[in-house]
């Protein structure tokens, strides 16, 4: 290829989850002992019948879903999410501070367009989420990294000491992709408090909060009357209503905010996809029992985790929750030879933690070639079994 390539997407890592599938192509699995894909946090079962036919009959008898639609989202999905997101947190979030993307990746990027530009700085806690990472690169954002210890919490003190005239914004995920871990209610109200004396933003991803353990809003950042001043959360329809194909994401914050999201949006891609968006608002407003039920199923599966890792003395499991486990593996290679070897002596596919995070010759700490991801939205307790089974079988 003769052409010039941008220089800082040529310095990004490619898809992490589309090289480990590289892993596996042309290998043949027996029918006795298949692969295990435990790589991507997406449900590969399709959403309810109920919410499908809904979205079905928008698209034979609702001409206007075929059109163009506002680059902000629907206004009925606008709606529903500040009137729920109101009563869930205990604030108030107007319709005109909610956006719809395609995708909460969207969400980010096009929230990190509106904040900072080449040579700023962004503060994001270890193990980062690869795909946040990747755009940070791709725009020439130095991500500032904050080590987490063996809880896997961060340190807003410690967060505090990183802070320079570049840095934007604080990014979190809770619960936490890759570590499953979910930050305490006091610790997002620390980080709220300093990046507001700071005058950053406070970006936080809640993708999986529909499957957080306790009961109640996780947190009360909402509560405040002026946090959009501060706050930039992002949210995914894809894992609660199995809507991954379909592209439905949100943003809350400012209407200032907004009105510079809504630039990035037009351009990228002029309006998020409205047969997604109407099958989230419909799921939204009739699927709140199924939905409780899937949370209680992604505990049950966290909790087999938890009890699965016991028979597994040499291994760590350092953090679960949400649709993850993150371990400590007991071999002495770094996390992506391990990675590749389960695939052959295990049949199971796993994420090395070498895509989440600096490697110690990058001046990581080795946190990334200790530790695996393993994603088990699709692995009943059954199914989680197993895998203990086969990682027990493979001597360090």
């Amino acid at each position: 290829m003769n052409q010039p390539i941008n220089p800082a997407f040529a310095a990004t890592f490619p898809p992490p989850v589309m090289e480990a599938r590289r892993w596996i192509t042309g290998k043949v699995f027996p029918d006795n002992h298949p692969l295990m894909n435990l790589s991507q946090a997406a449900p590969v079962d399709p959403p309810p019948q109920a919410l499908m036919q809904a979205m079905a009959d928008a698209i034979l008898t609702d001409p206007s879903v075929h059109l163009y639609g506002p680059v902000l989202g629907l206004g009925a999905l606008r709606e529903e999410l500040a009137s729920q997101w109101s009563v869930g947190y205990g604030g108030a979030v107007r319709p005109a501070q909610v956006a719809i993307t395609a995708g909460c990746n969207q969400a980010f990027t096009s929230v990190l367009a509106t904040l900072a530009g080449a040579g700023d700085e962004v503060i994001v806690p270890l193990p980062f989420y690869f795909n946040h990472q990747m755009w940070l690169d791709m725009a020439g954002v130095r991500g500032v990294y904050l080590p987490t210890g063996a809880d896997l919490l961060p340190d807003p003190e410690q967060a505090a000491q990183l802070i320079t005239e570049r840095t934007r914004a604080i990014v979190l995920v809770s619960p936490n992709n890759p570590a499953g871990v979910e930050y305490p209610a006091a610790l997002m109200r620390a980080f709220y408090d300093l990046a507001k004396a700071h005058d950053l933003a406070l970006i936080v991803d809640e993708t999986y909060r529909d499957f957080h353990s306790a009961d109640g809003a996780p947190h009360d950042l909402f509560t405040d009357p002026d946090w959009d001043g501060t706050l930039v959360h992002l949210y995914s329809f894809s894992k609660a209503y199995r809507l991954t194909g379909h592209r439905v994401g949100a943003i809350m914050a400012s209407e200032a905010r907004l009105a510079e999201v809504e630039k990035f949006l037009d351009t990228v891609a002029i309006c998020p996809p409205q047969v997604g968006q109407i099958g989230a608002l419909w799921g939204m407003q009739n699927l709140g029992d199924w939905l409780a039920g899937e949370r209680l199923e992604i505990l049950a599966r966290r909790d087999a985790i938890r009890t699965g890792f016991k028979r597994l003395p040499q291994w760590d499991l350092l953090g679960s929750g949400a649709y993850f486990a993150y371990v400590r593996h007991p071999f002495a290679e770094a996390s992506d030879a391990v990675a590749k070897r389960l695939v052959d002596d295990a049949h199971l596919l796993v994420l090395p933690g070498t895509m989440f995070g600096p490697l110690k010759a990058q001046g990581g700490s080795g946190q990334a070639e200790a530790t695996l991801r393993i994603a088990f939205a699709n692995a009943d307790a059954a199914g989680l079994d197993e895998m203990v089974t086969r990682l027990a079988a493979i001597a360090p």
